[in-house]
């Protein structure tokens, strides 16, 4: 009874913070905090600080790019390439965002480039719910199918103590492709959903309040320093994704050299990419905290804090019942493994953690080392509450108002292409799996 007071607090703080908005969602998000402390006795839970940073950081470069007209020239070149056909987008965001985590191994790095999707995807007339939505749900994917995230690294440390015969290019050789086809077909289906932008009626009162302005009616003559701006913020991606994907290399070859984490390395880059910009770039430092990143990213921040904080406050109280049931069902019913896993990533709010906290009962069951190899990007549940950091952030950056919350919490514009991607890559992946058999 207690677990299912506490499940309603959790969907009802998220609930009314999706009905007010904005930075509301993070203020219900908190108060739900303080009733499961004050009235469950539970323990608060951990505020995602690192996640916080790295929006920050991000978001002050977003900001700086905006002000050096690099986000305008940017979208000018996205447009160009997308002109025949603006619903490529919708293929191209998801594709670009799995490429940068996979290279990275934390979905972290796509923060910077949600206002770019947004902004391509309107001028476009493309409805952004679209392509943002995708680009969020495939940057999760690519962890299980990544070769430098925790998810996959615990992973593989199982399949060598259990003595499969499996290693990485086994692993690599069956979630990628899985994961690819499967982000293919969501986006397929994901290119329907919703009305066209022009008939949206949210994103026509907002147009008509003077909320935003209208896509594509003015061309903005770009400031001289636009193209360095873009340079840089593009080149500070890639410094990221080049840093994720040398740092298991670099880990065996300097073992007495303290690397830095990605979280400390995203900060870093991004905040040198803001100094850069405005050294070189010249926008007024004081243009930055008026931007659209800018404020986007405040609303994101007070949101990810309560959301994340609430969460984390609710899984922290209730793991033994959570964790404990799921075991118990798979045990009953082995073929049910993969919904244990997805079912607890949905609290644990973490591929890895998901891994180690269930994956080793797979190999107790006897359940084939390639079925449970496929059954790895399951562990993708987190989209299920839309309370984790980059759901949250493409909410906050779509500013036509298409990408959000539904009334019943659920029903959020991450629910569909998630539901789907998932399924389809444990679905193509076990189809893969037999060739491993």
């Amino acid at each position: 009874m207690s677990f299912l007071l506490q499940l309603g607090v959790l969907f009802a703080a998220i609930a009314v913070g999706a009905r007010v908005g904005g930075v509301g969602r993070g203020a219900w998000g908190a108060a739900g905090v303080g009733v499961l402390v004050f009235v469950f006795g539970a323990r608060a839970g951990e505020a995602p600080v690192d996640v916080m940073l790295i929006i920050i950081a991000a978001v002050t470069a977003a900001s700086a790019l905006e002000a050096a007209g690099g986000i305008d020239l940017l979208v000018r070149v996205a447009e160009r390439a997308i002109r025949r056909d603006p619903r490529r987008i919708t293929f191209v965001a998801p594709l670009v965002t799995f490429a940068f985590t996979f290279c990275a191994g934390t979905s972290h790095v796509i923060y910077p480039l949600l206002p770019v999707i947004h902004e391509v995807a309107r001028e476009n007339g493309v409805r952004p719910e679209r392509p943002l939505s995708m680009a969020v749900i495939a940057s999760q994917i690519a962890i299980t199918a990544s070769p430098v995230s925790a998810a996959t690294s615990m992973m593989l440390v199982l399949l060598e103590k259990h003595d499969t015969g499996l290693g990485l290019l086994s692993l690599l050789a069956m979630t990628v492709p899985a994961s690819l086809l499967a982000i293919l077909v969501a986006s397929l289906v994901q290119s329907f959903v919703g009305v066209e932008l022009r008939d949206d009626p949210e994103y026509q009162r907002r147009l008509a309040e003077g909320l935003i302005e209208p896509a594509g009616v003015v061309t903005k003559e770009l400031p001289a320093g636009a193209a360095l701006s873009a340079a840089l913020f593009v080149g500070g991606v890639a410094l990221v994704v080049l840093y994720g994907a040398a740092r298991p290399w670099l880990l065996k070859r300097y073992p007495d050299v303290a690397h830095p984490m990605m979280p400390a390395v995203i900060q870093m880059v991004m905040l040198g990419v803001t100094a850069a910009v405005l050294l070189l770039c010249r926008p007024k430092a004081d243009d930055l905290p008026r931007t659209n990143a800018a404020q986007a990213g405040t609303t994101a921040l007070v949101t990810i804090l309560g959301l994340a904080w609430l969460g984390d406050t609710f899984m922290g109280a209730n793991r033994a019942t959570l964790v404990g049931g799921l075991e118990g069902m798979a045990k009953a019913y082995p073929p049910l493994f993969a919904v244990g896993l997805f079912v607890a990533s949905i609290f644990l709010l973490s591929q890895a953690a998901t891994v180690g906290a269930l994956m080793p009962l797979g190999f107790t069951l006897g359940l084939p080392a390639p079925v449970l190899v496929a059954m790895l990007p399951a562990v993708n549940g987190y989209f299920v509450l839309p309370n984790y950091g980059t759901l949250v952030a493409a909410i906050t950056f779509d500013r036509t108002g298409t990408t959000g919350i539904g009334r019943w919490v659920l029903n959020h514009s991450f629910q569909l292409p998630g539901l789907l991607t998932a399924a389809l890559t444990v679905a193509f992946g076990l189809v893969i799996a037999r060739l491993f058999a």
